[in-house]
Formats: structure tokens, C-alpha cells, sequence
């Protein structure tokens, strides 16, 4: 047990040394963006120095596609599918909006929500609404699966609700109609089964809780969702024979979907910075932010500041008087978290590469 313990001091502290801006601050913010690894910027600015010195010939253009597949990879493992049913995109809010669209749903076609949706996932909900007269209802996020109607075409929720921290309920996995969860807050903070979790389509993001640069994402799709998505944008990137004119053929696999296009410094930060956390062990990475996150939640419930009702996430949220300015209070004192808009809520994020100095310091900031 002592050698166990010793161990995950090191692992830790080693995780920990990757990212720079915990020399400063306590980083808990990686529910909008996590902590950039100084590792992964690097490999960033070897891949501008590389164009700089090299031009972007033919070369440069099959070193991009290389890395788009090893990201697509990577992407896989963290969601737990295979490579094939990954499509890369720009973020969380582009793999939902594809989806969305690509259904092409009738106009009266209902699709279901809850109260507590990312307005990356209410603009998409908006659009089809506005564009195709599709209703919109939204429920609770617990009582979500019992409010499937006759006329339900699509369910499309929060998988890690942002403002809270809930999980959106098992059954979700049992029910007849597509399932589409916002994975903003799961991929890289809760470890993830597609096949377990039963969802028809998972969007989310490679800038939060994996560390990577903004405008990277992911998106899977199960086989049978994906032959009906619509596919309006197509080019190079999605195409599997682009230089067949007009009559171009889409991608049979998930790559259809991919975004159009991605810089090769921004796969390969993304690359890098995944395979950090990697390295660190993605069963360590999963429990032990999970644990910190727990004992903050019990921290501040000791201090008179009782969290929201949350599930066994990495988000904590609890009550604040003027949650705006005490943010940025916080960050002044070296405290990096959020507020959430229309509710009194701050909501700390908290990462493996975190430790209980920065709980301790959120907590002492908090007592000022």
C-alpha cells in the first residue's frame, strides 16, 4: 500500500511539472479550457518551424493527414470505439451541429432536451427549430429517457452536465429513438464505453480536458446514425476520391464527417498533449481528478458553501452571492475558475494535474 501511495505521489507530481501555468495559478478551469502542456506547444511550434523552413509542398500535406490519423486514433481510445467511428472537427459544437442538421428531421418532429444544455447544443437545437420547424422540448435532465413522446424523433443532452457536474441517466442507453450526447464534459474527465454507453452520436472537445489547442474536436457516430446523416459540406478532407469532379464519393466511414480542414501545428499539439495524459495512465487520470473533485465538493460543504447536487464527475458547482465578481476576485488571488451564467454558481473544474494545494487555495481565496 505505502509503495502504491509513493507512486501515485510521483505520477502525480510528474503529471503535475507538464503544464506551466500551475507554477502560477490555481489552474480549475478546464471544464472552458484545460491547462496547456508546455510538451505539447512545442510539438505545435516543430511543426510552424518545419513549414517555415520546408514550405508546404505535397509532403506537408501528407504529414497533416498522417497526424489527422494518429489524432483520430488517439480520439478513439479516449472514447472507447473504434477509429473508424471518429470524425475529427473544430469542437464540440460542430459535431453536434452536424449531426443535428444531417438528420434532416420533418417539420413537427420533436426533439427532446433538458434544463441544463451548453448553448453549443441550444444553438443547434435553435437552428432546427428556426430553419425546419422542429419542436423543441426540454425536461429535466433526470427524468429525461421517461419523457421520450410518440412524436420524439431525437434526444440530445448533456452527457456531464456543464453547469452542475449531473450525469444524464443510464437509460438513455434503452431507448428506441437516437441518442446524441454533448460530450464537452466527458472525453478526457470520465472514462467513456460508446457501446456501453449506448448513444447513437457523442460530440465533444479536444481543448478541455485534454489539454489540446482550441479548434480541435471530435465526434462519434455508430454506423447505422451515420448512414442517415445528410452530408451537405464536402471537400478534399471528406471526400474518398477528391479528384473525381463533381461525382466525388463520400468517406464509408467516420471520416465523412471530418471537418474540412485542420492545421498540422494544431494536430499536433492536440497529439501531443493526449499522449501525456497517456503516459500518466488514463485509469489514473479518470480517478484521480474524480477523487478531487470529491473532496473539494466535501470541503466546501464543510465551509458553509454546499455544492449543487452533482454526479461523480470533475465539475463542482456551488453557490456564490455575486458569482462574476467574485471570479474575478478569485482570479486575482491566482484562482482560475468560472461562473455560470444565470444561475449563482461558481464551478470549479478540477484535473488530474491538480492537487490539494490549489483545493487549499481556492479555499483560502474563498475565506478573504
Amino acid at each position: 500500500m505505502g509503495d502504491g501511495y509513493s507512486r501515485s505521489l510521483v505520477d502525480a507530481s510528474g503529471l503535475r511539472g507538464e503544464f506551466p501555468v500551475l507554477e502560477r495559478h490555481a489552474y480549475l478551469n478546464a471544464g472552458t479550457d484545460g491547462p496547456l502542456p508546455a510538451r505539447a506547444v512545442r510539438a505545435g511550434t516543430e511543426e510552424l518551424e518545419r513549414e517555415l523552413h520546408e514550405g508546404r509542398t505535397q509532403a506537408h500535406f501528407q504529414r497533416r493527414a498522417e497526424l489527422g490519423e494518429r489524432l483520430r486514433g488517439a480520439y478513439a481510445t479516449v472514447l472507447g470505439c473504434e477509429p473508424q467511428d471518429v470524425s475529427l472537427s473544430t469542437c464540440t459544437t460542430e459535431g453536434i451541429a452536424q449531426t443535428i442538421g444531417g438528420l434532416q428531421l420533418e417539420r413537427g418532429a420533436e426533439i427532446l432536451t433538458s434544463d441544463e444544455e451548453h448553448p453549443g447544443l441550444l444553438g443547434a437545437l435553435g437552428a432546427a427549430s428556426e430553419l425546419h420547424g422542429v419542436q423543441i422540448r426540454e425536461v429535466p435532465l433526470q427524468r429525461i429517457a421517461e419523457e421520450v413522446g410518440p412524436r420524439t424523433r431525437l434526444v440530445a443532452c448533456c452527457h456531464v452536465g456543464w453547469m452542475s457536474g449531473l450525469l444524464a441517466p443510464g437509460e438513455l442507453r434503452d431507448l428506441d429513438v437516437p441518442v446524441l450526447l454533448d460530450g464537452a464534459q466527458g472525453a478526457g474527465a470520465v472514462a467513456l464505453d460508446m457501446r456501453e454507453l449506448g448513444c447513437d452520436a457523442y460530440a465533444a472537445a479536444g481543448q478541455k480536458w485534454l489539454c489540446g489547442p482550441d479548434g480541435t474536436g471530435m465526434l462519434y457516430t455508430s454506423p447505422q446514425l451515420r448512414e442517415r446523416l445528410a452530408v451537405s459540406r464536402r471537400g478534399y478532407a471528406n471526400l474518398a476520391d477528391p479528384n473525381a469532379g463533381a461525382a466525388a464519393r463520400l468517406h464509408p466511414d467516420g471520416r465523412r464527417l471530418d471537418t474540412l480542414s485542420l492545421s498540422a501545428e494544431a494536430l499536433a499539439t492536440a497529439l501531443a498533449a493526449i499522449e501525456i495524459l497517456e503516459r500518466a495512465g488514463w485509469q489514473h487520470v479518470y480517478e484521480r481528478a474524480r477523487a478531487l473533485a470529491s473532496r473539494l465538493a466535501e470541503m466546501l460543504a464543510e465551509r458553509g458553501r454546499e455544492p449543487a447536487a452533482r454526479g461523480d464527475t470533475t465539475l463542482v458547482s456551488f453557490p456564490s452571492e455575486d458569482p462574476p465578481a467574485e471570479r474575478a476576485r478569485l482570479a486575482q488571488a491566482g484562482v482560475l475558475l468560472r461562473d455560470i451564467p444565470g444561475r449563482p454558481w461558481l464551478r470549479a473544474s478540477v484535473g488530474a494535474w491538480n492537487d490539494e494545494r490549489d483545493l487549499e487555495r481556492l479555499l483560502g481565496a474563498l475565506a478573504r
